[in-house]
């Protein structure tokens, strides 16, 4: 059973760059043919997908967020991390760590949320 949990802080000033990590465990991050993924959820507004980091250490982010995002990773902790710089309170959302198969397009696992708020 792959479990995903997300760890950083909850408060995050304007301007400043937002980091968070996603642990996994009961999997690897490099088995093949998997994608992990940054999504968010802000109050009344549906899922936005971020990027991912893939199996093979590639990245992949949305165009709209692009300019602003970072993923890396740890192969040897098993874990992988978002950098989001230059938040403003726009970025106050639930952001959520979930593995995608290369093959669909639905998420199979996810973390529990973490909380950030943007906020002086």
């Amino acid at each position: 059973q792959v479990q995903l949990q997300e760890s950083g802080p909850g408060l995050v000033k304007p301007s400043q760059t937002l980091s968070l990590t996603c642990t996994v465990s009961g999997g690897s991050i490099t088995t093949d043919n998997y994608y992990w993924n940054w999504i968010r959820q802000s109050s009344g507004k549906g899922l936005e997908w971020i990027g991912y980091i893939a199996y093979s250490g590639g990245t992949y982010y949305s165009p709209s967020l692009k300019s602003r995002t970072s993923i890396s990773r740890d192969t040897l902790k098993n874990q992988f991390t978002l950098q989001l710089s230059s938040v403003t309170p726009e970025d106050t959302a639930l952001y959520y760590c979930a593995r995608r198969g290369f093959t669909t397009s639905e998420y199979d696992y996810w973390g529990q949320g973490t909380q950030v708020t943007v906020s002086s």
